[in-house]
């Protein structure tokens, strides 16, 4: 593995700024800035005070909740999951030591 990075220009709500990353990571940097800067717009667009700074804190609260929903679903989908195949482990001890008739 390289600790190579390269410069990856981004764009926010018109303002440029030069990030650095991992080769690898490029694509995936893409993909965040693009989420942001439509969840930015969105808040720009809605806003009462559309100041740089305020849009990009609400933004990046309004994806840390999204971020914090999708944890607690996927806890209480690994839960359930859990609880299943415990349930099911138990099925099939009982089943494998029940008397032959």
């Amino acid at each position: 593995m390289t600790d190579e990075t390269v410069t990856v220009t981004v764009k926010l709500l018109d303002r440029e700024f030069m990030v650095g990353c991992k080769p690898d990571e490029r694509e995936g940097l893409l993909a965040a800035v693009e989420h942001l800067n439509q969840k930015m717009r969105e808040i720009r667009h809605a806003s009462r005070s559309p100041g740089y700074d305020r849009i990009a804190v609400l933004a990046a609260l309004d994806i840390t909740h999204e971020l914090l929903m999708l944890r607690r679903s996927q806890n209480a989908l690994s839960d359930s999951a859990g609880e299943h195949i415990t349930m099911l482990r138990r099925k099939l001890e009982d089943a494998l030591n029940a008397p032959v008739e």
